[in-house]
């Protein structure tokens, strides 16, 4: 195995069926901590030709305006998480979930199950449409219960001090605020021990990238 990709169990790949794909194309699913670089991952494979379904745009595409998740969020968390144009506001929403283990599992009890339909809707339609691949990049793939979803799953993983620069950077959090919404995720040598496949993401974009393709097109070759 080339430096910089791991194995875990790899229950996945061989002992679970995915039934959302009722064709021969292989849904690979991408998941990590906030801040690993999973949609780096995501980028790059689409780049490879693999079409990718963010599950966290499909998410918030479930709660839009006028929606039934959205007048549910609304009544559960209040007006004040609506921004100007009376959209919600995931900036507001944000901090009231990650700082309450109850809210968040109202919030994730009303959005997981439209996201997921919108989810397996785009992955039939990528079937459909003569797909040999697709992956999903969802930062709770494991948390939520999908990975019933996915044929073969990858985890990416990066240094803490990684994640939080880079979070720093990208979203100007701070260490704190990083270390506290990690802490409500599963751990990353949790998710590493249910992946098909490990990729570590320690250094460059480069390398980050050759470590992609060598999975990619051994996908290919299988």
């Amino acid at each position: 195995m080339q430096p910089g990709i791991g194995t875990g169990r790899g229950r996945h790949h061989a002992a679970v069926r995915n039934p959302y794909n009722t064709t021969t194309m292989t849904v690979i699913g991408i998941t990590g901590t906030i801040g690993s670089g999973k949609s780096t991952v995501g980028r790059i494979l689409a780049e490879l030709g693999c079409p990718v379904v963010d599950a966290d745009v499909e998410a918030h595409r479930s709660y839009g305006k006028g929606t039934r998740a959205y007048r549910q969020i609304v009544a559960d968390f209040g007006p004040g998480i609506l921004d100007a144009a009376g959209k919600i506001d995931r900036r507001a929403l944000g901090p009231i979930v990650f700082a309450d283990t109850a809210a968040r599992e109202r919030l994730n009890a009303i959005v997981h199950p439209g996201a997921r339909r919108r989810v397996a809707s785009r992955l039939r339609r990528l079937g459909r449409q003569g797909h040999s691949f697709a992956a999903v990049e969802a930062t709770l793939l494991i948390e939520a219960g999908w990975t019933d979803m996915v044929d073969v799953l990858w985890v990416v993983a990066a240094p803490v001090d990684s994640v939080i620069a880079r979070l720093g950077r990208d979203r100007g959090q701070d260490e704190a605020e990083v270390r506290s919404r990690l802490s409500t995720q599963l751990p990353a040598q949790q998710m590493m021990e249910l992946a098909d496949d490990i990729i570590y993401n320690d250094g460059d974009t480069a390398a980050l990238r050759a470590r992609v393709e060598v999975l990619w097109h051994g996908l290919l070759a299988a």
